[in-house]
């Protein structure tokens, strides 16, 4: 995974993740069989145990793709001559537009941040740059100094699969960056091995993703904001207003670092109020 398909540590986390969650099935079931024994009754036991433990369908959607790969793994290295999971149906998932926030509660959130206190002044940087470039949390954690060509107005992102992509940056975010790096990053002790790296803790080391979720949820609880929201809603939120505005879904597409054109397109699904105040705005038929 890490060699030939290139995935980040954290995606190759959640795919061994998965396959001790079939090993634990196994071993709950006192199934002692090695891969080449497994048969697809075995893989359909398993699917409907783990929607008895209450995972969502997406879960086990993702943990089906993770048996998947492993038996191509299999094949490949002769492991197993079948795979079991030919036949096995994930569950359907519908596609459903994520939570959004207005514009208006973007400001609020990024308002409500007291930025007095270098982490204050950090932080504001962190939702600022979220919401300017739309980055995934992990894109984030690990933006480098040396990537920020703020004259032109770009920063250098190293997405999924060590893919690079040019993303513009707004002048507020840049302004809030600058404000942080000139009077707070200078400040802080960094710790060998991080001198590039754009946002620290106060120790000198780059921000952990569970630490840029909490900073997300504080700041939405200080905003009175009730959405249930973290990083990725930034990342929504800017995908959602660049296509409510008109922006070309290539263009967005490139943005946000997506391999595919049906990912970016989950975002033309807009909501139903949306669709009807531009109907009741345009179309002539509403003004009779």
């Amino acid at each position: 995974m890490q060699l030939e398909k290139s995935l980040s540590e954290n995606s190759v986390e959640a795919y061994v993740h998965d396959i001790e969650k079939f090993t634990q099935f196994l071993s709950v079931k006192n199934i002692e069989m090695n891969p080449k024994e497994i048969e697809l009754m075995h893989m359909e036991d398993f699917l409907k145990w783990i929607n008895e433990l209450g995972m969502t369908p997406a879960s086990q959607a993702r943990i089906v793709s993770g048996l998947r790969s492993f038996y191509k793994f299999c094949i490949q290295e002769q492991i197993s001559q079948t795979d079991p999971t030919t036949l096995l149906e994930a569950p359907k998932l519908g596609k459903h537009l994520p939570d959004t926030l207005s514009y208006p509660e973007i400001e609020q959130i990024i308002s409500s941040i007291d930025v007095s206190t270098p982490e204050g002044g950090r932080n504001k940087a962190i939702v600022e740059t979220l919401y300017s470039c739309g980055l995934r949390v992990s894109e984030l954690v690990n933006l480098k100094l040396s990537c920020l060509y703020f004259s032109a107005g770009y920063v250098r992102i190293t997405g999924k699969g060590d893919k690079e992509r040019l993303v513009p940056i707004g002048d507020s975010a840049i302004k809030y960056i600058n404000l942080y790096c000139e009077n707070i990053r200078v400040h802080v002790p960094v710790i060998p091995g991080n001198e590039d790296v754009v946002f620290l803790n106060r120790r000198g080391r780059k921000l952990s993703r569970v630490m840029v979720f909490m900073i997300i949820k504080e700041a939405a609880k200080k905003a009175s904001i009730t959405k249930n929201i973290s990083p990725h809603t930034f990342r929504h939120s800017f995908a959602t207003h660049l296509v409510e505005g008109g922006a070309d879904l290539r263009a967005v597409q490139e943005m946000l670092g997506h391999e595919s054109i049906t990912t970016t397109e989950i975002y033309t699904h807009l909501n139903r109020e949306y669709l009807r105040d531009t109907l009741q705005q345009f179309h002539p038929a509403f003004h009779k």
